[in-house]
């Protein structure tokens, strides 16, 4: 069933405040990128203008896929800046944050996919900011199990990867993603760093059956992934997927009942949930649950 108008719920109030233009004047001095702006964020207003969040997106804002579900651009990136690191750690320090989320365009034209610089700017956000907790939001480097290595050797606080979306649908909506190269780069980083809670996300809406929502859940807890998101997927542009359906509220909460059910020690299900959404309350949930 195709909806012609948005739902209520899933309209944004579009309130700036000093604290969202003084994080846009930060980004734009420090030559920054974050997905906030680049994927179309619904939530940036709250988390740039209330929380004081934003999740830095690193090696540039050219992606070399063309997932049909995000905003993205895409084409041959020429961008590999070394400094980068240390601008994003300053941001960090000048932002104050408690917790950084930092993520990438996938860079398949780099042989480790990115994956030293992530490493490098786990480092300068550790050197400047101790107390600032850092999650990264990694892509499948291709299935290149060292370069995840140097990402999970530099030990992040959270490591983040999506499966986005269902298996059967998985090769129509991500572009040269496989669904179970995902799995497996998550089962792998907790085989590297088994006390580092891992992440997944999954979007609804672009034709998946609640029951194989159900299935990709359990495939994440075979996995051993500790949280979960859930959100709504929203159509970018008009080039972009269509929207198959709208869940209800209610329906994500039942979502995040039968994935608590499955073990998952925190799960965030709603509308307008991305996969940074909120994190900085994650870490702890994920950690204690570890703990015990």
């Amino acid at each position: 069933m195709k909806y012609e108008r948005k739902p209520e719920w899933l309209k944004v109030r579009l309130t700036t405040n000093e604290n969202f233009h003084e994080i846009k004047r930060m980004m734009r001095s420090k030559t920054l990128h974050t997905v906030c702006e680049e994927a179309r964020c619904p939530n940036i207003y709250e988390c740039w203008g209330m929380n004081r969040t934003a999740t830095f997106m690193i090696l540039g804002d050219i992606c070399t896929r063309a997932c049909r579900f995000c905003a993205v651009k895409t084409g041959l990136p020429t961008e590999l800046d070394w400094q980068e690191p240390e601008r994003v750690a300053e941001t960090v320090e000048k932002m104050g944050l408690k917790h950084a989320v930092v993520t990438s365009v996938a860079r398949d034209d780099l042989k480790d996919g990115g994956a030293a610089i992530f490493a490098a700017t786990i480092r300068a956000i550790r050197k400047r900011n101790p107390l600032t907790s850092v999650e990264v939001l990694i892509p499948d480097f291709q299935g290149n199990w060292d370069a995840l290595k140097t990402v999970m050797d530099e030990r992040p606080d959270i490591l983040n990867h999506n499966v986005e979306t269902v298996r059967r649908l998985s090769d129509r909506v991500r572009a040269k993603a496989k669904y179970d190269r995902s799995l497996e780069l998550l089962r792998r980083a907790k085989e590297m760093q088994p006390d580092i809670p891992t992440k997944s996300s999954i979007m609804v809406g672009v034709g998946e059956t609640w029951d194989e929502i159900l299935e990709t859940m359990d495939d994440l807890r075979a996995n051993r992934v500790d949280i979960l998101t859930i959100g709504q997927y929203l159509q970018p542009t008009k080039k972009h997927l269509s929207i198959e359906r709208y869940y209800t509220p209610e329906e994500f909460a039942l979502l995040k009942e039968e994935g608590l059910k499955r073990g998952f020690s925190h799960v965030e299900s709603g509308p307008l949930v991305r996969s940074s959404y909120h994190a900085h309350e994650q870490v702890k949930s994920a950690q204690q649950a570890l703990s015990h």
